[in-house]
């Protein structure tokens, strides 16, 4: 992806951090030449209670999460982790193949219980638990080697989330990555500079669930490689005129 057309995406999606300093739009005999706004600052808010709130509905277990279930009282039920499959089907001891896709921790916890009483437990306590979920991912995009979804577990930085997409491709342009985000409702943009980071000119911002990373395209590298590979065909030296 092109230097103008990413940095025209993240202006599409950018606006105030609330700061009092703000820059743009351009203004015209007309009046603003667009709804843009940019600020000063250096780094993305986190998203708030209610974005969160928002973003995650009671969750539903879906294909792969890895669960805790607890069967209080009954050590051979005790502690024990689950992943549902690829349908979001888990099977527990006693109570067969159940179908918790689409139920919550809460809903298959009863589900459990009415499994096990009366006929295996007098009165199971079942507590579920997430351990590994898919709702809590980051999209890392671009010049990646394998861009995807990825669970975010625990704290991760902007590093961090680049590296689980298995690093940089060749043509990666370290200088434009953009960190798409909602804070308060509001859809933001950064761009950042690996480059920058790596060298600590400035902290490497932390990403949450739900954010959007994209890598941006060296064009300038992609020419010069596919010029080389035209190399050994030339008569003559191989002249390249470079714009930034």
């Amino acid at each position: 992806m092109r230097a103008g057309l990413l940095i025209a995406i993240c202006c599409l999606f950018l606006s105030a951090c609330g700061s009092p300093t703000r820059f743009g739009p351009v203004q015209t005999a007309n009046g603003p030449s667009s709804d843009i706004q940019m600020t000063d600052a250096t780094s993305l808010p986190a998203p708030s209670a209610t974005d969160r709130s928002v973003q995650f509905r009671p969750y539903r277990i879906g294909p792969f999460d890895r669960l805790a279930i607890d069967v209080f009282g009954v050590e051979e039920l005790a502690r024990k982790e689950y992943r549902t499959d690829a349908g979001g089907r888990v099977s527990f001891p006693l109570a067969g193949v159940i179908e918790a896709g689409g139920l919550t921790p809460a809903e298959l916890e009863n589900e459990i219980a009415q499994r096990l009483s009366g006929r295996y437990i007098r009165d199971p306590q079942v507590t579920v638990n997430l351990v590994e979920t898919v709702s809590q991912v980051v999209t890392v995009d671009g010049q990646v080697r394998q861009p995807g979804l990825y669970p975010v577990v625990g704290r991760m930085t902007l590093m961090q989330a680049v590296a689980t997409a298995k690093g940089l491709e060749d043509f990666a342009k370290e200088e434009e990555v953009v960190v798409f985000r909602t804070v308060n409702g509001q859809r933001m943009a950064a761009i950042y500079n690996l480059k920058a980071i790596r060298s600590a000119t400035y902290d490497d911002p932390e990403i949450y669930a739900n954010d959007i990373v994209v890598v941006g395209e060296s064009a300038q590298r992609r020419f010069i490689r596919d010029a080389i590979g035209l190399a050994p065909a030339l008569l003559s030296p191989l002249v390249i005129l470079l714009t930034r």
